[in-house]
């Protein structure tokens, strides 16, 4: 499976793991490379330069190229945080959800190839304009934060007829037929998170991936519920999809007053403490059904990979 992302980046697999705060550090991010995809370091509003200095470090020890992805609303807070990936000089940087335009000078005069994720077609090309290498195209399916407004295959299809640069889909690939239906759409590869929650190497404890993977289909939500609940910071355009629970069931539609009620607050950070998963988030896209066991990142690799034999069938 030969697509500009193999071969910009010396990998087999045309798959980017997610740069998931709190979930993927360096040891996933290697582990994802090793097994020749792309893996990356997630970096959180609240982290250190120091721990980006680390994680790095654990990416990059085997050798192979790795990615990272930093949160564009959160730098004002953590300047530092563009310093200490501008000294670690990933392959590849991940910078968005928020003004990201202003720092892809410098991150490109490090040697890195530079993305944004963007959820409709009106950010697809500001993003093209603001100068970006390549796009990360966001279906409303994906987990974690993004828009929830288009699709990933509608809005892939509108994205790859009006951009020049490559464009990586995202948003409930999850699997080989999901990776295989993007590439034969015209994607230069797949940006899968949720499939990573299940490995070992992933931050995520066994609580919750034996709740993952007792999950449905349908068992996804989208809002703001969460976000708001932790007090995360995050600006209100973008939302968040995990695991409904009772928390979000009695606060959705009441965000504001969840926003006033500190109750509330110190009960989300004790059910986030004990892993009370009724209480705390658990964030997940909607292919969160085909993920039924823990595995090892090289395992979901490995798994995506037989995309090359579904598309063999129709050549």
């Amino acid at each position: 499976m030969q697509t500009w992302l193999t071969e910009r980046f010396g990998i087999t697999v045309p798959v980017v793991s997610a740069p998931m705060a709190g979930v993927a550090g360096g040891a996933l991010a290697a582990a994802v490379s090793e097994a020749g995809a792309l893996g990356m370091v997630g970096i959180g509003g609240r982290a250190t330069p120091d721990w980006i200095s680390r994680e790095c470090a654990v990416a990059s020890a085997g050798g192979r190229p790795y990615g990272v992805g930093l949160l564009a609303w959160a730098l004002a807070d953590i300047p530092g945080q563009v310093d200490a990936v501008v000294e670690a000089a990933p392959a590849f940087v991940s910078i968005g959800y928020g003004p990201y335009a202003e720092h892809i000078a410098t991150l490109r005069a490090a040697g890195c190839v530079v993305a944004t994720t963007i959820g409709n077609l009106s950010e697809a090309r500001a993003a093209e304009a603001a100068g970006v290498d390549v796009i990360v195209s966001r279906g409303l399916e994906g987990g974690g934060h993004g828009r929830d407004e288009v699709a990933t295959l509608p809005l892939l299809q509108s994205v790859l007829d009006v951009v020049s640069v490559p464009v990586l889909a995202a948003g409930g690939i999850v699997t080989a037929r999901g990776l295989a239906a993007v590439l034969a759409a015209g994607a230069a590869g797949a940006w899968v998170g949720s499939a990573f929650l299940m490995c070992v190497e992933a931050t995520t404890t066994p609580q919750e991936r034996a709740r993952l993977a007792a999950a449905t289909d349908t068992d996804t939500v989208y809002g703001r519920v969460f976000d708001i609940g932790k007090r995360a910071g995050w600006p209100r355009e973008w939302g968040d999809r995990a695991l409904r629970n009772a928390f979000f069931d009695t606060w959705a539609g009441h965000e504001d007053e969840l926003a006033q009620d500190d109750a509330a607050r110190d009960a989300y950070a004790a059910g986030a403490a004990a892993q009370d998963f009724d209480v705390a988030a658990l964030q997940v896209g909607q292919g969160v059904a085909s993920m039924t066991a823990e595995r090892t990142a090289a395992d979901v690799v490995a798994d995506l990979a037989r995309a090359e034999e579904l598309l063999a069938r129709w050549r």
